[in-house]
């Protein structure tokens, strides 16, 4: 890689004021909100498994359907750790990143071959197997009625995980903005870089040498290990885990997320989180049965009118987020 090019990447991974005024905004609005903590939780978790597509599909356009799996094994593992071993929380979190990282090195061979309709297929595929084993195997992760009783220990042996939800929002959040951190890092290096170069022409990045199989496979792996940790804070900060986890509908709605927030854009799946989910609480609270209509008009309005048009005011943050891809 050349010189230019180094510190292109250095300079696109240079965090600008905005964005520390948006992550301390985030971090203390448990507290400015605390009515709302519980949805801010929400957010939090969502955006990270947003962020998790986002690799996969944004910066190396692989498609996938399938992405709850690797949700869904975080959310079970991490449940499972806290009833059966022990309940601390961090320890769980590393035991949910570590279940969906090995899935997901396991699942990696069924992207490298095939056309995108048959990597949806697959992809889907996985995830529905793994949603017939939680509920077949009723013994371990309570079959259809999921898994109950879940109690998490106080985070940092200090925090316990009250009602109102601040602690699990404050937790989810920090655990995002880490892992966003580590994305970015990931996504600005040369390795990303190349896989840029992949999702942009496969045959001439092969033609270069860039090994494109053994890239697929380790951001395939990391992305898993992204979305495994995002179901299990859905585990931690709500003592449940169900085969709702592994369902279809929440492949496509991080999916939705990304169109709506923008898709190889770090923080298009931040906005499309917070998008997403204010608009499904305000709707469902006027309309519960239709919410999923107006959810799809919008997006069909966003879609022939244009993003850049609807989101104007705001569109001073993309641009220059562009460049770098984050």
């Amino acid at each position: 890689m050349t010189m230019n090019a180094q510190n292109q990447l250095h300079k696109n991974d240079h965090w600008k004021p905005w964005e520390y005024a948006l992550w301390l905004a985030a971090l203390m609005s448990p507290w400015l909100l605390s009515r709302h903590a519980l949805i801010i939780n929400e957010i939090a978790i969502v955006a990270l498994f947003a962020l998790s597509l986002d690799l996969i599909l944004g910066f190396t356009g692989i498609v996938s359907l399938g992405h709850a799996a690797f949700f869904g094994m975080g959310a079970y593992s991490a449940a499972l750790f806290a009833k059966l071993v022990m309940p601390d929380p961090l320890l769980g979190l590393l035991v949910g990143v570590v279940a969906a990282t090995i899935l997901g090195a396991l699942c990696s061979a069924t992207i490298l071959r095939g056309t995108d309709l048959t990597r949806l297929m697959v992809t889907l595929g996985v995830g529905l197997i793994l949603m017939e084993l939680a509920n077949k195997l009723d013994w371990l992760t309570g079959g259809a009625d999921g898994l109950q009783g879940v109690v998490m220990g106080p985070l940092l042996g200090r925090f316990e995980f009250d009602l109102s939800g601040r602690t699990a929002a404050w937790y989810s959040i920090t655990v995002l903005l880490v892992l966003f951190v580590l994305a970015r890092r990931f996504v600005n290096s040369p390795f990303g870089a190349t896989l840029k170069a992949i999702r942009d022409n496969r045959l001439r990045a092969m033609a270069i040498g860039i090994p494109v199989n053994r890239r697929l496979a380790v951001v395939y792996t990391v992305a898993a290990a992204f979305a495994g940790a995002a179901g299990a804070l859905l585990a931690q900060t709500t003592g449940f885990a169900s085969l709702d986890v592994f369902e279809f509908h929440r492949s496509a709605d991080v999916m939705l997320i990304l169109v709506m927030g923008g898709v190889g854009w770090l923080y298009g799946g931040v906005a499309g989180a917070i998008v997403f989910k204010l608009m499904q609480d305000a709707i469902s609270s006027i309309t519960p049965q239709y919410w999923t209509f107006w959810i799809g008009l919008f997006l069909v309005v966003l879609v022939l009118v244009g993003r850049e048009r609807l989101m104007r005011p705001w569109t001073w943050i993309k641009r220059p987020a562009r460049g770098s891809d984050t």
